[in-house]
């Protein structure tokens, strides 16, 4: 068994194209090749969707959630397919099976877990499920196509 791997947001930067305020994973561990992995976030009242979801009481969007659960999987995928520093993007094409279980508020830390259920060619599908402290936030299998640079 290989020794899994970590990405820190400078690594992070040099796989996905995404920035403040979209780069919504800080750090991902756990990274076993392109099978599985552990995102991290941290949720911060200062972000720019907390202004207006909800006024006074601010609860972090599913589909937020959800994009940083892709963003991990990206990560995953870039890590090991060894993609820093290429050309690589990642598009939505699917969510599928999206259930919300927990409100993810400022101060608390986002675990994704994401699996890959099929993968290696252009589509790649996922399964993913983010928790607060080991309680279930939410779950969804989402597919993705994968511009991997020859």
């Amino acid at each position: 068994m290989s020794e899994l791997q970590t990405a820190d947001i400078h690594l992070i930067q040099r796989i996905i194209p995404h920035r403040y305020p979209f780069l919504l994973v800080d750090r991902v561990r756990d990274i076993d090749g392109t099978k599985s992995a552990t995102g991290l976030k941290n949720v911060t009242f200062n972000e720019p969707h907390f202004q207006g979801h909800f006024p006074g009481a601010p609860i972090m969007p599913g589909v937020t959630i959800i994009e940083a659960m892709a963003q991990t999987a990206a990560v995953m995928v870039g890590v090991g397919q060894d993609l820093a520093d290429k050309e690589f993007l990642v598009y939505f094409m699917g969510i599928e099976s999206a259930k919300f279980r927990r409100k993810v508020i400022p101060g608390d830390v986002l675990e994704m877990h994401v699996t890959t259920k099929r993968g290696g060619g252009k589509v790649w599908k996922f399964e993913g499920r983010a928790e607060v402290d080991g309680e279930l936030a939410c779950e969804a299998e989402f597919t993705a196509m994968m511009d991997i640079p020859k």
